[in-house]
């Protein structure tokens, strides 16, 4: 299938006053050096300022790391307050399932209203969450159980998480298809690819902070980190040039925007459930194996490092995810998503061998080199299903999805940890990853009737 990661549901219209322009801006596009050649014939990730500018590539970057430190972070102070891992799932989980359904709806506002607003106001309330929860759980060590304060302020926190990785996808997007018609494939296979890698990159850095810091400091600095990164970071994304490439469908009352620039909102279509139900199981794939490493790592270290083990398959699979941009476009989406599954489902089987922390981190780095792959192809087909002026919502659904399945994956992972051992707990990322690779098959039929 040609140019298959090119979504029909991003052709917006031409820009109207005041957004962005298919030609790159004077003022922070990088200026061309001696002997340096044109845009046009740059690598393709050097492409990528020229679309969005310099700024916009590390801020997205790091504004969405406090989302990547929150599960993470709420599993280990829950953990060390309580000093139960079964605990610690329950709180982990009540963050993804707020997440899971609070990220669409702020994906749907998003469409609706646009993406400034809405991050803005997630921001702050996301921030109040936070500190709640971390309040919340100082009074564990004196109660018989966790609190149901602190099960509330776990939901409310993932509830109100900006979603900022689903949200930049939607911005490029919009930014690719604005782009020359011959470089639109291109430009948009390598922001993709760069997308997942970015997550993936957050992925290691948030576990490893929350692992640095829960171990050389204090259980519950992470979450306050989140707090100051949320509140500061995710305000300067919400207000970038690249929101205006992402016009409302439903502007504000009083807001002035002209008629040509909307989209109109398309219906979702049944199809976008595999998608979202293949990060249903990615999540459940993290998850687990956050929750079994916890157990597995306090035999030897101590439960606080299991971060830093979870941040090097993160390494592996940000770097595989990275050479997607660079894959042949015959090896489509629905090919690509059945083999690199399927591969994570035979390599989750050296979870089970590892006896001591070295051989864990060899079978981690090899396990990751499929996944990055996956996250990269399954956001791909949720961006070519998804109809006009609903970008945003099926993003967000995919990312919530992410993180309901990581709920899903710490409360079984927990429960089996704590009942069975680590061994039983690193079976659930096997059957994960399994079914991962039986819905790219239901992928791929999706994908030909698209086609």
């Amino acid at each position: 299938m040609n140019s298959p990661l090119t979504p029909a549901s991003t052709q917006v219209p031409g820009p109207a006053a005041g957004e962005l322009s298919p030609t790159p801006d004077p003022a922070t596009a990088a200026p061309l050096l001696p002997g340096e050649t044109p845009a046009a014939s740059r690598s393709r990730f050097a492409r990528l300022p020229l679309l969005a500018g310099r700024a916009f590539i590390p801020l997205g970057l790091f504004a969405r790391l406090p989302l990547a430190m929150l599960t993470v972070g709420t599993l280990t102070l829950v953990t060390s307050a309580s000093g139960s891992y079964a605990l610690g799932g329950m709180a982990a989980g009540a963050v993804g399932i707020g997440s899971a359904l609070g990220a669409p709806v702020l994906g749907a506002l998003a469409d609706r209203r646009g993406q400034r607003p809405v991050l803005l106001l997630a921001a702050l309330l996301n921030s109040v969450a936070v500190v709640a929860l971390i309040l919340a759980v100082w009074a564990i060590a004196e109660s018989p159980g966790i609190p149901a304060a602190v099960l509330a302020a776990a939901f409310l926190s993932g509830a109100s998480c900006p979603q900022v990785g689903p949200l930049a996808r939607v911005r490029w997007m919009a930014l690719a298809a604005r782009g020359p018609g011959k470089d639109q494939a291109r430009d948009l296979d390598t922001a993709l690819s760069y997308e997942s890698t970015a997550d993936e990159v957050t992925f290691v850095l948030g576990p490893a902070l929350v692992g640095i810091l829960a171990s050389l400091l204090a259980p519950w600095l992470p979450l306050a980190v989140a707090v100051a990164l949320t509140i500061t970071l995710v305000p300067a994304f919400a207000v970038h040039r690249t929101h205006r490439a992402v016009p409302a469908s439903r502007p504000a009352r009083g807001n002035q925007v002209p008629a040509g620039s909307r989209v109109r909102a398309g219906k979702l279509p049944a199809a976008v459930a595999v998608p979202v139900l293949a990060m249903v199981c990615m999540g459940t794939f993290f998850g687990s194996t956050q929750t079994a490493l916890s157990s597995f790592s306090a035999g030897f270290a101590g439960s606080e490092t299991a971060g830093l083990l979870y941040a090097v398959m993160g390494l592996s699979s940000a770097v595989a995810a990275l050479s997607v941009a660079y894959w042949p476009q015959r090896f489509g989406p629905a090919r690509r998503w059945v083999l690199c599954a399927a591969l994570m489902a035979a390599l989750s089987l050296l979870l089970l061998l590892p006896t001591s922390m070295p051989s864990m981190v060899a079978a981690l780095l090899i396990l990751g080199l499929p996944v990055g792959p996956v996250m990269v192809t399954v956001f791909a087909v949720g961006g070519t299903i998804a109809p006009a002026g609903r970008l945003s919502t099926v993003m967000t659904a995919l990312a919530s999805g992410i993180v309901a399945g990581t709920a899903l994956g710490s409360s079984l992972g927990g429960q089996l940890a704590e009942s069975q051992g680590y061994a039983a707990a690193f079976l659930v990322p096997v059957c994960a990853a399994s079914a991962l690779a039986l819905l790219g098959a239901g992928a791929a039929v999706v994908l030909r009737r698209k086609a």
